[in-house]
């Protein structure tokens, strides 16, 4: 079956004000909004790169931003294995 042919019109749209209530969980324990504060070594080549790349952004926010890439570039590499297991499994 293709995606256009499941019916969805039983299912609500999720709107922005329910989607400000969600609460992110991580291995089912929630997650609090907002930043914290970590101390942490760095390798001075990893540091001086940020650096370099970030311009007047910032280098911890660069930083930040690509571990962020990273959770969901991760996240989306295990979904596509999925999918095309998935569908190995149906042509067989």
């Amino acid at each position: 079956m293709d995606d256009k042919d499941i019916d969805l019109t039983d299912i609500p749209e999720i709107t922005a004000e329910q989607l400000g209530q969600a609460i992110l969980r991580v291995s089912g324990k929630p997650v609090s909004k907002g930043k914290v504060r970590v101390n942490m070594y760095l390798d001075s080549e990893v540091v001086e790169y940020f650096k370099a790349q970030a311009g007047s952004r910032g280098y911890q926010t660069l930083i930040n931003e690509t571990l962020k890439e990273s959770m969901r570039g991760d996240k989306l590499e295990a979904i596509i294995r999925q999918v095309i297991r998935e569908e190995l499994t149906t042509a067989k």
